[in-house]
Order: C-alpha cells, then structure tokens, then sequence
C-alpha cells in the first residue's frame, strides 16, 4: 500500500490510468482510434497504491535516509516490537530497525511481487552488513505458506556468537533476525490476532483503503491496530490529504464507487481514534518535519493508546 508508500497523485498524471470511467462507471479506452490504443503500450494501474518505485521518487536517488525518520523518536521503536502496515519495498522499513533498534519488525503489504522486492532489500542489506563486520557461517531463505493464502517469508542467517538480548547498537545482532516481511491484506484478513506490537507505523495508506474498502475498511483497520497494540503503545499515522483522494479515484471502478460514498474525511481520523476508537493521547509532530519532496507534505500523528 501503501503501507500504504507513494506526490503519488502527481506521479499518477504523468502516468495515466489505462482506461477512465463515465458517469455510468463504464470503462472506456482513452483514445477515439481502436488502432492506436491497441498499438500503445497499456499502462501499469496501481489499485492499493502499490508502486514499484514509490521510495524512488518520494525521496529521491540523492538521499539515503527517508526525511520522516528524522522527526521518529528513538523510544518508539528501541528494543519493541513493530509493525509497518503497507512496507511497500521495506526500505523504511530496514531503515528503522537499523537506527532504532528494534527487538522486532513486521513489513505487511498487499503486493506480493513488493514483499519479494522487500526481501530482496533485506538480503542486499545482510550482505552489507556482513562485509563491515564479523561474517556469518551460513544463510538460508525460508518460503512458507500460511493457510489464509498469505505468503510469509524469513530470512535466517546463523553466526558463531549470542545475540545480546538489549544491544546498544546493532554490533552483535543480525538484521534479518530483527526485519521480515508478510504479504497481508491487514483490512480483509485476520493478520496474527494474537501477536501484539508496542509500535505500529500506518505512514500513507488510509487513502486507500478508503479507495478500496470504504469507510467501513477505514474503520476496520483502526480498530485491527487498536487491537493489535500493546497497552502504552504507539501508533504512527500519515494520512494522505482528501485533495489526492480526487486524483486516484478513478484507478478502478471500486475506487470511483467508494470515493462518492466516503463520509469520513482525513481531517476527521484524530476525533474517531480518540473519542471512538479509544486511543488516550495524540501529537502532531508533523511541524518538525523538513526535507520532504514537494507533494509529499502531510501530517504525521502519534497516537498513543
């Protein structure tokens, strides 16, 4: 999904859906000649938001950090358990768990050719790690598939020394025992009802799941994360604005139904997680936020439950 990533409204226009719809919520090509549309390479349609090279353009080739990571605090993730819904290509993903130091952290997202880029980020990752520090033994990748139809992935590579259990740094730990990836469908599905995290990042993706799912799929989903959270957890929330919702509406047929039916405006989430959902606290620390591509300025709440 993009979690979720990818602004994504703006890429969009450069990259035109392949079919548009009428009033009457028919496809109809986007050329009058038969001839040349049938000549003209289709273009790709990114339903759930699930671009190939979100990160790509959302921060860039000359960046090696995602500017959001600057305003994350250090005690959300350090030595916690962690959740990032709509991973996309994993990217942030790695890149919290290296800085913050988290006990553990699940990338969940809907594309499954994403989750195979997402450990192929992982491997890319281990493989540097290893060459700046003492090499493991052995590597191995474990496939497994779950009975939901979900495909779950880890990446175990085993070494001659402990892991110590609260490091001060990722000195001594491996990353693929931190970092693994699931394809999931968080709104649809019943993702690991009795694991409970102490942070879970939601960092662009209520856009669309309101797309796809409606208001009732935004609900779902704030009260899946809820549930999901430990007591005293943390929730991070980037919500797109309602005025890039106008640009992605017409990604498919179910999208330009739900777009005409959705009540809940992003300028309404704070409300219905406090006062419905049940989380205690919230903090906008999106003022602290800079670096970002044009596009791409949006709020970053944290909620506390």
């Amino acid at each position: 999904m993009g979690n979720n990533a990818k602004g994504e409204d703006e890429n969009q226009s450069r990259n035109p859906v392949k079919y548009k719809l009428n009033v009457k919520g028919e496809g109809e090509t986007q050329s009058q000649n038969p001839a040349k549309t049938n000549n003209k390479k289709r273009k790709e349609v990114f339903p759930y938001g699930n671009y190939r090279n979100y990160y790509g353009y959302r921060i860039g080739q000359d960046l090696d950090e995602d500017p959001r990571l600057k305003v994350f605090r250090k005690e959300w993730f350090e030595g916690k358990d962690c959740l990032d819904i709509g991973c996309n290509n994993g990217r942030i993903t790695i890149q919290i768990a290296k800085k913050f130091l988290c006990r553990s952290i699940l990338g969940i997202d809907i594309d499954s050719n994403l989750v195979q880029d997402a450990y192929w980020n992982l491997r890319k990752a281990v493989k540097l790690e290893s060459s700046v520090k003492k090499p493991a033994n052995a590597s191995k990748l474990r496939v497994e598939d779950q009975p939901d139809g979900n495909l779950e992935q880890s990446v175990t590579v085993s070494s001659s020394y402990e892991e110590p259990k609260e490091p001060s740094s990722m000195e001594g730990r491996n990353l693929s025992d931190v970092v693994s990836f699931q394809r999931d469908n968080i709104v649809k599905s019943h993702h690991s009802p009795e694991k409970r995290y102490d942070t879970i990042i939601c960092m662009s993706v209520t856009k669309w799941v309101q797309l796809n799912w409606g208001d009732d799929g935004l609900l779902t989903l704030f009260a899946k994360i809820w549930k999901m959270l430990r007591p005293g957890g943390v929730l991070v929330l980037e919500p797109q604005p309602w005025k890039s919702y106008e640009s992605n509406r017409l990604v498919s047929e179910t999208t330009a139904v739900n777009y005409r039916n959705i009540m809940f405006r992003p300028e309404q989430f704070q409300e219905i997680l406090l006062d419905k959902v049940g989380f205690r606290t919230v903090e906008d620390i999106t003022s602290e936020l800079s670096g970002t591509k044009t596009g791409f300025n949006r709020p970053i709440l944290v909620f506390k439950k």
